[in-house]
């Protein structure tokens, strides 16, 4: 299977390890709201290399992480249920990779490569 057009990397920061079993939700925004394009869960390495087509068109998208899920699952407090990162794809013709690091309290991302 080749690599979708956007994919992610959830790694725990509290852990040291990459995030097992997070579910994402990738969404893009329309004229009438967000309208769901894919979702995944995260492998044993805490990636999801299949999130949405190949190719999509230029706009708004948006991933929703359940974060309070996988926590839940460790049996770990969190103070973030779920986390929401919108981000503009502006041209088609390349990959974007959208990287979550997360802990019970904390979360950051960045663009990847």
């Amino acid at each position: 299977m080749s690599r979708s057009h956007i994919t992610t990397h959830v790694l725990d920061t509290g852990t040291g390890r990459p995030a097992v079993g997070v579910s994402a939700r990738l969404d893009r925004q329309t004229p009438d709201g967000w309208q769901e394009v894919a979702e995944g869960t995260t492998d044993d390495d805490g990636r999801i290399t299949s999130l949405g087509p190949e190719a999509l068109e230029a706009g708004t998208y948006r991933i929703d992480f359940e974060t309070g899920s996988y926590f839940a699952a460790a049996n770990t407090e969190t103070f973030f249920p779920s986390v929401s990162l919108i981000f503009e794809l502006t041209d088609p013709a390349q990959h974007y990779h959208v990287p979550l690091l997360i802990s019970p309290f904390a979360y950051s991302t960045y663009r990847g490569s």
